[in-house]
């Protein structure tokens, strides 16, 4: 009778929570794969691939990514080439340091480490990068590639590239399937939609002047949300049994803890986790991804030289 539909209406409110998916765990299979295709490398061919860094000034921030790259780098056998600039150096400094890595053949990845100080023009820098060892993807000519149907590019940015792998790899079905990317940035939501679409997607992207965004976030299947917004994406906005892959890091100000901050993503987690049958947390979701997926771009370029 009515009573047994509203007790009904009751129990049903919390559904179970989410599968988390560990891109952390994922991170580390993929980290111990690229060693062991290093140490098949050594066997065959007596070479190791090798990321060089160029990093320009002292940022904080860029300085703890780059230590984790080197960690990252040592354990998976790949061999790092750095290059730390003061913050002084001049335009023509830092180009000559992208030629320098471009002529050496030990070198098969080379990364700048963005921003760049204000007075160096980032785009000019990032172009003299040989596209052969783009290993962040972000040549004019790899988004080129990425963008046309049947061609591949040499390289794929690395942070929408993990997000692809933490959806092959926690068997979510891509092909035919409603995506919808928050955020449309040159270094992930627009690589991301292309790579999406390149699966057999049907692709929205979703961004600051859209109006109504939570209706059109609501019909989708798959959600990738990189607007760098803190919680922007609320349960309100998630089809029940979506899968949501969160690429936002932002901190909000937390008393309780001793940073006085704690990291969220651009999802409302603690509402989205009861809507969605798949989501990856802030942190340990995509964050530790991007890092093996620039070690597996490094392994394929030294697979390309050495193995043609």
């Amino acid at each position: 009778g009515v009573g047994g539909f509203v007790a009904n209406k009751v129990i049903k409110k919390k559904s179970p929570p989410a599968d988390i998916i560990d891109g952390k765990a994922i991170a580390a299979t993929i980290r111990l794969e690229i060693k062991e295709a290093v140490n098949a490398m050594q066997a065959k061919y007596k070479k190791a691939p090798g990321l060089a860094v160029v990093i320009v000034g002292e940022r904080k921030d860029s300085q703890t990514y780059v230590r984790m790259k080197r960690k990252a780098c040592a354990e998976a056998g790949i061999v790092s080439f750095d290059k730390d600039m003061p913050a002084s150096s001049t335009q023509e400094e830092v180009l000559q340091a992208v030629k320098d890595f471009n002529a050496n053949p030990n070198v098969h990845g080379i990364l700048v480490q963005l921003p760049l100080p204000k007075h160096i023009d980032e785009q000019t820098i990032l172009e003299a990068i040989s596209l052969s060892k783009d290993v962040d993807g972000f040549h004019p000519l790899n988004i080129g590639a990425l963008a046309m149907k049947g061609r591949d590019p040499l390289f794929v940015p690395c942070t929408p590239k993990g997000c692809i792998e933490l959806l092959d790899r926690s068997n979510v079905e891509i092909k035919g399937k409603i995506a919808a990317v928050v955020g449309r940035s040159n270094i992930v939501g627009m690589p991301a939609a292309m790579l999406l679409q390149k699966r057999d997607a049907t692709v929205t992207i979703v961004h600051s002047r859209t109006p109504g965004a939570e209706s059109i976030v609501k019909k989708a299947d798959i959600i990738i949300a990189a607007a760098g917004s803190a919680e922007m994406v609320k349960g309100s906005w998630v089809k029940s049994g979506a899968v949501v892959i969160d690429v936002g890091t932002n901190s909000v100000d937390d008393a309780t803890k001793k940073t006085g901050y704690r990291l969220v993503g651009d999802c409302a987690f603690e509402e989205v986790k009861f809507v969605a049958s798949k989501i990856t947390p802030v942190p340990g979701g995509v964050g530790p991804m991007t890092i093996a997926m620039l070690l597996k771009n490094c392994l394929e370029g030294a697979q390309r030289m050495y193995a043609p």
